[in-house]
Parts: structure tokens; sequence; C-alpha cells
């Protein structure tokens, strides 16, 4: 657990080990025996209590003693003290439980079960629990039990944080105390019944936290400054220079958490019948992204030229984020979208091309980034209408502390102190946007990240993803940024993709993506060479037609699951990954198809070799190619490649004209 290795039993352990099996499984035999005949003797109750001694996490013996308690109390009718020893029996059972458990879920629940039957003396119970955190006063079960005695005790927030106080002086590491605490400084800025500005309250908790870490700074407890989400006016989004071979024209909503309640009327599209769909990798009903499409080739979509379309967002009520919290200011949206028919000439004698992602098919002159980075327009409104959204506050506490740990980092060299100072950077960068450059403090994170990397090489993989997410923000921060990635692509041939716009970030170092929100204008991607093992996000990017995911580290069909949502997604490159050479969870498929939850996709089992290798790979790869219609693919390279998986893929996909470089006849 939290990164110790699991030891071996050691050999003069293992017959006591059998033995405390044996008694065990006695003990729920018998147990089962009693709860099934409805037995509530003196005996069975004693059974019952040495089996959760032993096994506190047994739920069904906890739900057994409930009812025995019912069956007791009924017994002793109005006789207070008997109905009272009856609780107190349990009481006692569930603290001889807590000593061989103190991490137990169900004792825990038992013991608030007891107390809330109102026949127990809560002073005594909160003694106790104080003993109890003697033990361990990090424990984080004892401290929603605590919060449980308090409500009940209806002890005021004052004596509670001052309980915390005291606790966090013995130990600055007690991060459950950190964190009960922010819980009654929420309670206390809600009721506001002290006097005291939320400014107020802050200020002095923040000094209270910086005198922890000054004093010790090897504690990893930290306090997260959080500011409020403000909406601002909205952009006019015009595609520059977008040629798109689309009958449905895709529009994404992208929110910064997850909501629920997006549908036609909580956000309207004027001229057009749209369906808003969330693109939530585990088909939740709530999501960061929506999308509709709107149908440029039905039948009431007449017009020539040019035609604006507006939608409102949130004008009436029903999105709502995950946290409950409903939607703010009404957002007005529009773009214009220009519809014109291909011409006979450019199609006739048209003969397919491969797309070659080799570098002398791109060329860098005079790129328009504006296409991607819809951000631009928005970000010179508000600085022209200067809505400042930052208090002073947090612009002067985030730089204080920031001077603070580089003068800590000066004196000791330690992990925690770097990540922090890096966390702190980015924050300040964030706090900055839309009024500076967000990645003005990216060189330092990215040494800070890197020299973590190095000493702690344990979360190597975090630091990595983080270095990722720097680079991407740095590479969108500004449009001279952004044109050193961009490239038109030169080697197809018909107006659908004449001189398509390419953004390159290959041989990056990747193993995270991001930021999706400024790429969404995005028709090809190169992300080769770099060090991937999810897409996940990829889904926003709905007018991609050309990926490029050669030389990553994909170990499986399933981590490219964000690829079903992209209706337009043509050329797919996924050649030289890791698909197929680990092992695949298949506990997902026993109790139905592994396609059952999908109603687009119909499996058809005669599509698999009889003598196939793995079935499950070519359950995943049907799950994800049925539903494109890609004319290129390359899978070349993965150790799920052979020609029976190839002659597989030509089967599922009918639309295929290419397949690992090769014309298909």
């Amino acid at each position: 657990m939290h990164g110790r290795p699991r030891k071996p039993e050691k050999p003069e352990n293992a017959a006591a080990s059998a033995a405390k099996a044996e008694k065990l499984r006695l003990l729920q035999s018998q147990f089962l025996s009693n709860h099934h005949n409805r037995i509530y003797t003196k005996e069975a109750l004693e059974a019952n209590a040495k089996l959760l001694e032993i096994n506190p996490e047994y739920y069904t013996a906890w739900n057994y003693r409930k009812l025995a308690v019912q069956h007791y109390v009924a017994e002793a009718g109005s006789d207070p003290q008997a109905i009272k020893s009856v609780y107190d029996e349990e009481l006692r059972v569930v603290e001889a439980a807590l000593r061989q458990n103190f991490k137990s879920y169900g004792a825990w629940h038992h013991r608030k079960w007891v107390l809330s039957m109102g026949h127990s003396s809560l002073d005594q119970e909160l003694r106790l629990l104080d003993k109890l955190q003697q033990l361990d006063s990090r424990n984080f079960h004892a401290w929603n039990y605590r919060r449980f005695l308090a409500e009940l005790l209806n002890r005021s927030v004052e004596d509670e944080l001052m309980h915390t106080e005291d606790m966090i002086g013995i130990n600055f590491s007690n991060y459950s105390a950190w964190h009960n605490r922010s819980m009654l400084l929420c309670k206390q800025l809600k009721e506001n019944d002290t006097g005291l500005t939320s400014k107020d309250v802050l200020s002095n908790e923040y000094e209270l936290v910086q005198n922890a870490i000054f004093t010790d700074p090897d504690d990893q407890s930290e306090l997260i400054i959080s500011r409020k989400q403000c909406q601002g006016k909205c952009p006019l989004y015009e595609y520059r220079g977008l040629n798109i071979d689309l009958k449905e024209f895709p529009v994404v909503l992208y929110f910064n958490q997850a909501v629920s309640g997006v549908r036609s009327s909580t956000v309207t599209v004027k001229s057009f019948n749209v369906t808003w769909k969330p693109l939530s990798p585990s088909n939740s009903l709530a999501s960061e992204i929506w999308v509709a499409y709107l149908n440029l080739a039905g039948e009431e979509c007449h017009f020539e030229g040019p035609i604006t379309v507006e939608f409102c967002i949130g004008q009436s009520q029903g999105i709502l984020s995950s946290s409950g919290s409903p939607y703010g200011k009404p957002l007005r949206v529009a773009f214009t979208v220009t519809k014109e028919p291909i011409r006979v000439q450019d199609v006739e004698g048209h003969n397919p091309e491969m797309v070659s992602w080799e570098d002398p098919n791109f060329c860098a002159d005079e790129v328009d980034s504006g296409v991607l980075n819809s951000d631009v327009s928005f970000i010179k409104e508000r600085k022209e209408n200067k809505e400042s959204t930052i208090s002073e506050w947090q612009k002067d506490t985030i730089s204080k502390e920031i001077a603070g740990f580089r003068d800590l980092l000066s004196i000791k060299d330690y992990k925690i102190g770097k990540l922090t100072l890096a966390r702190l950077l980015m924050a300040d960068d964030a706090l900055s946007f839309p009024y500076g450059n967000r990645s003005v403090h990216s060189a330092e994170v990215l040494e800070l990240l890197k020299d973590l990397t190095k000493s702690d090489p344990t979360h190597s993989r975090y630091y990595e993803e983080h270095i990722s997410l720097v680079l991407l923000q740095q590479l969108t921060s500004s449009e001279e940024m952004l044109r050193r990635h961009l490239f038109y692509f030169k080697g197809a041939n018909t107006s659908s993709f004449h001189k398509p716009l390419c953004l390159r970030l290959n041989n990056l170092s990747l193993s995270r993506l991001g930021l999706f929100n400024k790429l969404l204008g995005v028709q090809m991607l190169d992300l080769s060479n770099n060090e991937l093992q999810s897409i996940e996000g990829l889904e926003a990017m709905q007018l991609l037609s050309c990926l490029n995911l050669s030389k990553n580290k994909l170990g499986s069909f399933t981590a490219l699951e964000p690829l079903r949502h992209l209706k337009s997604l043509k050329v797919l490159n996924i050649s030289d990954n890791e698909i197929g050479s680990h092992s695949i969870d298949t506990r997902r498929y026993l109790f139905s198809s592994p396609l059952s939850h999908n109603e687009a996709v119909v499996w058809d089992p005669d599509v698999v070799p009889s003598d196939a290798a793995s079935p499950t790979n070519y359950w995943e790869a049907f799950m994800l190619f049925k539903s494109l219609k890609l004319t290129q693919l390359d899978t070349i390279g993965n150790a799920v490649d052979d020609g029976r998986f190839r002659s597989f893929l030509v089967k599922i996909m009918p639309s295929l004209l290419f397949l690992d470089g090769q014309k298909l006849v």
C-alpha cells in the first residue's frame, strides 16, 4: 500500500494463518446457519462477535446484529435500562472489532447506527474517540466519525477548529486534520455568523499553513487556493480558411468541468434542430465536452453563401455541474458557415491519393494560426474591456508564496518543495490569463519537473505527464509559438483537401494530451514519436480527418476508444505501437457480449478467424473500427498485426482504400 512492496509470508507464520482461516470458516458456517434460521440467542451473538473480531469487514454479520438488536429491544419493551444495555453491548463489540482493524468501514458504520438510536452517551463517545485518535491521529474514518458526533452534539465550528489546530500542532503532516479544517472553514464561510469576511478567514488560515510549511518543509499536506470561474462576453468564432467536406458540421461545447442537462431547451441553436450528445469515455450523462451536428445537407438547410449560426447557452435553467451548481450567466455565441457545392470538374477523373507523413510533404509558408487558436479574439476583447476577475489578494499571496519557496529551496533541496513551487508557478500563470502570457513561468516549471523526474523515479510518470501539459501550454500560448508547429500538407490533390493545415506535435516526448479546447479547429494532427499510452480527450477534436499516432506506447485498441466519436476521421496511422503486446482485462465481458453496450455496432462472430491467437484483440478492434469510415489505416509494427488480422480489418471496413501502405484492390 502507498508504494510499499508486499512482503511474502514467513514459513513459521503459515501454520498460524491456516489455523485462523479454519476457525474463520467454522464461525462463518455457524453464523450463516443462525442468520438463516433467525436465531438470536446469547451463544449465537457471542459467536457472531468472535467472527467480527477476526473479520470486521463482514457486512452481513453486522446486519445480522442490527436484526438481533431490534429483536431484543422489542423484548425489552419500555425498560430503558434493558434497552441501554443492548446498545452498550453493541458499542463494546464494535470497539473490539476496531482494535483489530481501525479502518473497518463496517465497524464504523455500525457504530454510527447505534449512536443514531439515541440511547448512548455522546460525551463518553467523544472521550473514547480522543483515545482512539491518539493511536492513529490521521485515520480518516475517525475524523469522519468525529464530524458525525459534532453534528449530534451541536458543537460549534470554533470548538472543532480549535481541536484541529491542536492536532496539527502535534503533527503538521496530519492531512486528515487539514481536510477536516477545510470543511469546517467552508461551513463557517457559508453560515457567515462570525462577522469575518472570506478574505479575513482565508488570510488567517493561509498564515497558519505558511507557518506549518516553513516549520516543517518536508511536510506534504497542502492548501489549495481556489478562485471562482467567471463568465465573460462570448467571442465570435470564425474558422478562417477551413475547407470541410462534411454533410454534418460539428458544434462543440467545452466546459471547464463535467456538466449535465445540455439539451435543446438549455442550449438553443437558431434555424437548426439539433440533439446534444455528451462525449464521455464512461458513457456518463455528464461530460466536459458536448457536441451537436448541424445538418448542412438537409431539406431545411436552403441557403447560399455565408450564414451566421447563433446559439445561446444557459438561457433556460437545467445545466448542472457535477457538484450540483447551476450554470451561471447565459452566453450567446455565433460563427459563420459557408456552404459551397463541389464542382463537377473537381471530382471527374479523381484518383484517391494515399496520405504520407514524411517531412517533404509539409511546408510552413504563410501559415495562419488563427484557425486553431480561437481564444485570441476573446483575449483581446477581455483586455480592452479590462474585466478583472482576479483579486489583488490572490495575486499578492501567490507571488509571496513563490518568493518564499524559492528562498526555502535555496537553503534546502527537497521534493515536495520543488513540486509545490512548480504548482504555484502554474497557478500564477493561470491567474494572469488572459492579461499576460500563460507560459511566462514554463521554463522554470519544466526545470523543476525534470529535476523531480530524476530525483524521484518512483513517480516519474506523474512528472512526465505534467511536463507534457506544460509543453502544450507553452506552444499554444501565442500565435508565434503555435506557428512553429503548423504546416500545410502538400500531398493531397482534391479540392476538399486543398492545402489542409497540419499541427505537428511529433518528437516532443509527450506522455499526456490536453488543452483540446484550443485545438478544436485542427483537421490534421501528427503525434508520432511520443510516449503516449492514452489519447483521452481527443474526442473533442470533431474536425479531425487525419491522425498519426505511430511510434507511441499505446497498448491496446481500448486506448483508442476516443476515436469512435470522430465522424470526420478518414486517415489513421497507429503503426509501431504496443497493441497486442499486453494482456487485456476481459472481466467487463463476463455478464454480456463485448459489444452489448454499443447499440451502433452489431457483432459478427464470422469475421474472426477460427484459429485466431487472441480473439479479445479482434473484439476490441471490431468495437473501434466498425463505427469508423476510414479510407487509410496503418497498423504495421504492432504485435497484433499479421495476415489474418489485416484480412479481418478489410472485412469490417469496406470504406478502406489503403492498408499498411498498400492500395487495396
